[in-house]
């Protein structure tokens, strides 16, 4: 029965493929000419019946195209992340010459400030004045001075003051033809003649290597206090008074010592000053003193 039943089949298929291949060409040149007579129909019918399929399609559209639109944003995202490493990049070495150039600013802004506070100091008519550097500090356990880039050469001669724009640094020890020592007034070998201000009574500054000297030699009925100022009283010919040096500054074990106004861990300039009146008042050694010339008749 089941023998019957597929050629039965077999019969009714083999006749629908023969009709189903004759009417083929028929059909489809009826399609042809369907869609001819479809595109000359009237235009607003055409425009209403696109516009129906978008509205219809337009949601799943929208919906195949957040994929694309998300794929998009992370391929701009990525792109934006390498322009931002790029931009990192250049930012980075434009901030290094950026420092480069805030440091040299800041040396140089640093080094004018101290050539400006020199010129607060403003020496007597009579007396000539070399600014220059500190280039060593030639200190230690048991000395107290720094080496400047001016000698002999450049009018340097041993025992000129060393000033900054606040006061008293000390004077020249030992001048070579390009450069010089100057002893710090903290040296223990330093001493300086000294005045308090307010009270008018003389002294000497005696360094001792530590941070403050020390004062010695006070009158014994000497008024005082901490605070008062000290500066230089011009007694002996190795300072002109008045240069400022510090305050008073009384210590636990009751020394009376002197804070200086300089700060030496920070002193990158100083000034020489060589005063005519020192000159006149203390000869080179071995120097002859000039004759007296003949009172004309």
């Amino acid at each position: 029965m089941n023998k019957r039943g597929g050629s039965s089949v077999l019969r009714l298929a083999v006749p629908a493929k023969v009709l189903l291949q004759r009417f083929a060409f028929l059909f489809l040149i009826l399609t042809a000419f369907g869609i001819m007579l479809l595109s000359k129909a009237e235009t607003i019918v055409v425009e209403k019946v696109s516009t129906v399929v978008v509205d219809v399609f337009a949601p799943i559209m929208d919906v195949l195209s957040r994929p694309a639109a998300a794929v998009n944003d992370a391929v701009k995202t990525v792109r934006g992340f390498s322009d931002l490493r790029d931009d990192n990049i250049r930012l980075k070495r434009e901030n290094e010459r950026l420092l480069i150039w805030q440091e040299a600013a800041r040396r140089l802004a640093s080094q004018n400030q101290a050539l400006q506070s020199l010129l607060d100091f403003k020496p007597g008519p009579k007396s000539q004045s070399i600014a220059t550097r500190v280039i060593a500090d030639s200190g230690g356990a048991f000395v107290r001075s720094v080496v400047v880039n001016a000698g002999d050469r450049d009018g340097v001669r041993k025992g000129q003051a060393a000033v900054s724009g606040v006061g008293l640094a000390g004077r020249v020890a030992t001048a070579g033809y390009r450069s010089a020592r100057i002893l710090l007034i903290t040296d223990i070998n330093s001493r300086v003649p000294v005045l308090i201000e307010s009270s008018r009574d003389r002294a000497i500054l005696s360094g001792d290597n530590s941070g403050m000297p020390r004062l010695i030699f006070l009158p014994a009925n000497a008024s005082i206090k901490s605070g008062d100022r000290v500066v230089t009283s011009g007694h002996g010919g190795v300072f002109p008074p008045g240069l400022q040096i510090g305050r008073i500054t009384v210590a636990t074990d009751g020394i009376m010592r002197v804070k200086p106004n300089v700060r030496f861990d920070q002193l990158e300039f100083v000034r020489l000053i060589d005063f005519a009146a020192v000159s006149s008042v203390v000869p080179k050694e071995g120097a002859e003193t000039p004759p007296k010339k003949a009172a004309s008749r």
